[in-house]
């Protein structure tokens, strides 16, 4: 597609007609196909798409990091008017982190676990000058200090699991930044980040660019992220680029069906609890009828999972030397994490409660103990006035009416088994099925989550990402709850499929009065699916309501600037949410 936009700098980058493929088994899989941008210096391009759209592979081939058998197979890459396609490996390696450098989406992939971050920094210095140890280390000290980590000289000589999620990707953005390169390539660095870390990253990572001049390409599926920081915006689809333009124009006034389409799956774009446009049209079927009493079940909106002054230790046991050390003073007590400080708790039957907060609030350790699956120090949880746990010296889960569905269903599903073994392994255990009904069961629920009935026989790894969350929900609906806890079920899903399973809980819900505790750091999914909102802050609870008012007149400071933190989209034209 042609770049209309002109800008008064020479261009910095030129990509024209570049296509990378990888052969496979059933022919070449043309992952870039005809792109062509360019950029200038000082310039942020956003470059959006979902999964699979081929934003990451342009990335990858402009710095040169495409694998075997992968292939640059035409198109041209010029930096500065050099051309890069075709350089030999040494020349690239000289370019590639002292011109060009990039960003990824999970520093502890890039940053080497067994060195300190100043020995890290040393090596990438060396790399591309001579320089001595006290000289690597002040250059360290100060490109620490550079993206705002607090005691730089005593941070430098921390590893990388001491950090945070938000300070490893500071690191990793530390080092791009060494030997100030002309272009960084930014590839989804914010993706797990907590709302308050990513808007830190994406503020200093304005400032910086502002600073030095550099051109940024920012690789991302989050349209209101790059919205924030972009200047401009390309959308990609299946290899190629379907629109470019001015950020504003295309994020506002969107000319391309694929760009509508994606600002139209966006929560925000919708009033809350309705059905989102674009994941609006998947085929589902009405769910197997309940053969769990339901009889004694209060009525909708009566309170029914009651979390009362639950609090969670995690502590190391000291064995017997080292309590004789701490007690005559030679060693330190152990450290004592207390996630869950006291916290009390209601999700009304019928309701979806959103639980928010930051990485290390609380939440996810709260939404476990409400499941049953970690024993709280004290405190009690109780479903329907009955307790969730036995008491005792083991205690364990005694009912099998609340379930969870997790983040990620790669690790939660079992990869050796077929998908209809793991739908049904609990309801055979439980005998809510036998084994003559289990195999009608499984294509009851697969076709209630809107797949195919006859992927039953098939294996986790042979699904997409929103294929194995679609299987996660049916594995917890097939056990017959009437609780749900979703611990961040849509984290890093393309808008898209985050829209299809919204869509698919809201419809859920609805078919089978479910109540959810939604926990989660993506604020406009809150809104868009909660009834109520408590927001959770180093292990308290600090604010409970009606999720509306919360948002439009937040009451704690906590809550104010996590709403702040939010990137917002630009409006333009409207789009209407699906009936």
């Amino acid at each position: 597609m042609t770049d209309i936009v002109t800008r008064s700098a020479a261009p910095l980058l030129e990509v024209t007609d570049l296509r990378t493929w990888f052969p496979s088994g059933r022919g070449e899989v043309k992952a870039v196909d005809g792109v062509s941008f360019s950029i200038a210096p000082g310039e942020v391009l956003g470059l959006v798409g979902e999964s699979g759209s081929g934003k990451s592979i342009t990335g990858f081939s402009i710095i040169g990091l495409i694998d075997d058998p992968g292939r640059i197979v035409e198109g041209s890459i010029k930096l500065e008017g050099r051309e890069l396609v075709g350089l030999p490996s040494h020349d690239l390696r000289a370019i590639r982190g002292k011109t060009i450098s990039m960003v990824f989406q999970d520093p502890m992939m890039t940053l080497n676990p067994v060195l300190s971050i100043g020995t890290q920094i040393k090596l990438a210095l060396e790399a591309h000058e001579t320089i001595d140890a006290a000289d690597a280390r002040q250059r360290a000290i100060t490109a620490v200090a550079q993206v705002r980590i607090a005691e730089p000289e005593r941070k430098v000589d921390f590893f990388p699991h001491q950090f945070s999620g938000g300070m490893r990707q500071r690191v990793a953005i530390a080092i791009a930044l060494l030997h100030r390169p002309k272009l960084i390539i930014c590839d989804e660095p914010t993706t797990a980040l907590d709302v308050s870390i990513q808007a830190e990253i994406l503020a200093e990572m304005k400032e910086l660019v502002s600073e030095l001049g550099t051109a940024l390409i920012w690789i991302s599926h989050d349209l209101a992220i790059v919205s924030s920081i972009a200047d401009r915006v390309a959308v990609m689809k299946s290899g190629n680029i379907v629109e470019i333009g001015p950020a504003l124009g295309v994020l506002t006034r969107p000319q391309h069906e694929y760009t509508r389409a994606l600002l139209d799956a966006l929560p925000s774009r919708a009033k809350p609890g309705q059905l989102l446009l674009r994941g609006s049209g998947i085929a589902d079927a009405p769910p197997p009828p309940r053969k769990s009493a339901t009889a004694n079940l209060p009525a909708l909106g009566s309170p029914y999972l009651v979390i009362d002054n639950a609090v969670k230790r995690f502590e190391k046991p000291a064995g017997l030397f080292r309590n004789l050390a701490i007690k005559s003073g030679l060693s330190q007590p152990l450290t004592v994490v207390q996630a869950v400080a006291g916290v009390s708790l209601t999700v009304r039957r019928g309701e979806v409660l959103g639980l928010v907060g930051e990485s290390g609030s609380g939440k996810s350790t709260l939404g476990r103990m409400a499941a049953g699956i970690i024993v709280p120090t004290s405190g009690t949880i109780r479903l329907n006035g009955q307790p969730v746990m036995s008491t005792g010296r083991a205690p364990k889960k005694i009912t099998t009416r609340v379930q969870t569905i997790f983040q990620d269903p790669f690790s939660s599903l079992n990869g050796r088994m077929r998908i209809g073994d793991i739908i049904t392994e609990g309801p055979l255990a439980h005998r809510l099925v036998n084994r003559a009904e289990a195999p009608d069961y499984v294509r009851q629920w697969l076709a209630a989550v809107g797949l195919d009935p006859t992927f039953a026989n098939r294996f986790p790894h042979q699904f997409s990402g929103g294929q194995r969350q679609r299987i996660a929900i049916a594995r917890a609906l097939a056990m017959q709850p009437d609780v749900i806890v979703c611990d961040e079920p849509v984290a890093s899903l393309d808008v898209s499929i985050q829209a299809q399973i919204i869509n698919l809980l809201i419809r859920l819900r609805a078919e089978l009065d479910l109540s959810l505790l939604f926990i989660s750091h993506d604020l406009s999914v809150v809104r868009h699916l909660c009834d109520r909102v408590a927001i959770m802050y180093q292990g308290l609870i600090v604010e409970e309501g009606l999720a509306a008012a919360i948002y439009d007149n937040p009451q704690h400071d906590y809550t104010a600037r996590l709403l702040a933190a939010v990137p917002v989209l630009p409006q333009g034209t409207e789009t209407t949410a699906a009936e």
